[in-house]
């Protein structure tokens, strides 16, 4: 039988290498950190989501060891057997506290927090209006749940407040949005959307992965930067980018809904516990950011200094002061080859294309850290122009 079935799969990757989408995954030999090692080379790196450079920071690595000795590797069961000690406990009330939410669940990742919620907490008498460029996690867990499912144009307060007209009679409402939309760096209009909340008495859920740690005046994400900390309802996120770049996610949230999740979350009931290693240094991390006031600005300053440059050079960059910087190119095929040539020229970034973005909009994202020196941007841009005139011919 797979024989058939081979030979099916090795046509459609063969498709795949011939519209230019295939995704190499290449191997770094050192620590993520601004400078990697790839291909026994050292080169810059632009494409981790490592926004506040915390992944290999010494006080983080060493609550990973102290934590190790401490509390183990692995907690081999899920929380409500044998899998729970007091470190997830202490994170979860620091999450809350920074988040300003009343409770919060722990996740193996994010992808699970989203892919848990919506299934635990709508039914097929409810509605989820969801903005139509939504992280994949939010979407699939949409899928999971019987809900009606709506979808609003992106950012678009107009078709989101149509969008709850058409659903009055619902039971309840969930308006759910991502903080910072991941492939094109748009902040969403979170004062705008609660406000259309208050006024169909409808509840908003914020994915806040690409903001947590660095948006906002203390790091506290995009309903900070906003002003509508306490109108959120649901906050999910992740400990894999500014908050040390490891892996784990959460669902910080009104206390009733935590615990609920907690009762009959899918993915929480039946997965692993976070490894404790990964709670402590996440605790490490939070003690970090109450003083990171500088990584942020340095952070800011990268961000300003390379979008100014770029635009400077004639390149296609959407518009916008997030730390995600994507550089249009258009063609799938353009947007690989030219980050193979910014490969060779010592910048390590990656050309995204479809499915990860819509056909014809390839691009490279290009992500800042606070890690980047200014020298780094420069020579990152510089890179950039060499590239260009390169591939011109």
């Amino acid at each position: 039988m797979y024989a058939s079935v081979r030979d099916d799969l090795r046509t459609t990757l063969d498709e795949i290498r011939a519209a230019g989408l295939y995704k190499p995954e290449r191997v770094i030999g050192t620590p993520q950190s601004a400078t990697v090692s790839v291909a026994s080379r050292d080169v810059l790196n632009f494409c981790a989501n490592n926004y506040l450079g915390l992944a290999d920071h010494p006080e983080v690595v060493a609550a990973a060891k102290e934590a190790l000795d401490r509390w183990g590797y692995g907690m081999a069961s899920v929380r409500f057997i044998c899998g729970t000690q007091d470190v997830h406990k202490e994170l979860e009330a620091r999450l809350s506290a920074f988040l300003g939410q009343e409770d919060t669940i722990l996740y193996s990742s994010c992808f699970d927090a989203n892919g848990g919620v919506f299934e635990t907490i709508l039914g097929p008498e409810d509605a989820v209006i969801s903005d139509a460029l939504n992280h994949a996690s939010i979407i699939d867990g949409i899928r999971l749940c019987k809900a009606r499912r709506h979808r609003y144009a992106n950012r678009d307060l107009a078709d989101l407040e149509q969008q709850l007209k058409e659903t009055q009679d619902a039971r309840r409402r969930l308006i759910v949005t991502d903080g910072v939309f991941s492939m094109d760096g748009y902040v969403a209009p979170l004062a705008e959307i609660c406000d259309l909340a208050d006024r169909y008495d409808a509840m908003v859920m914020v994915d806040d992965s690409h903001a947590v740690g660095f948006v906002g005046p203390g790091g506290r994400g995009t309903p900070e930067l906003h002003g509508v900390m306490d109108r959120v309802d649901i906050i999910t996120g992740t400990l894999g980018k500014a908050l040390g770049g490891a892996s784990g996610g959460y669902v910080a949230a009104r206390a009733e809904i935590v615990a609920l999740l907690r009762q009959r979350s899918r993915p929480y009931l039946f997965s692993n516990s976070l490894a404790p290693v990964i709670a402590a240094a996440s605790l490490k991390v939070l003690d970090l950011l109450e003083s990171a006031g500088d990584l942020r600005e340095k952070l800011a300053a990268n961000t300003a200094l390379f979008r100014t440059k770029m635009t400077e050079a004639g390149f296609d960059i959407l518009p916008g002061d997030h730390a995600i910087a994507p550089v249009m190119i258009g063609d799938a095929s353009e947007a690989g080859r030219m980050a193979e040539l910014l490969l060779e020229r010592g910048v390590y970034v990656i050309g995204f294309s479809y499915p990860v973005v819509p056909m014809g909009k390839a691009r490279i994202r290009v992500q800042l850290s606070a890690a980047h020196s200014t020298e780094d941007v420069e020579r990152a841009v510089a890179a950039f122009v060499d590239a260009r005139a390169t591939m011109a011919g």
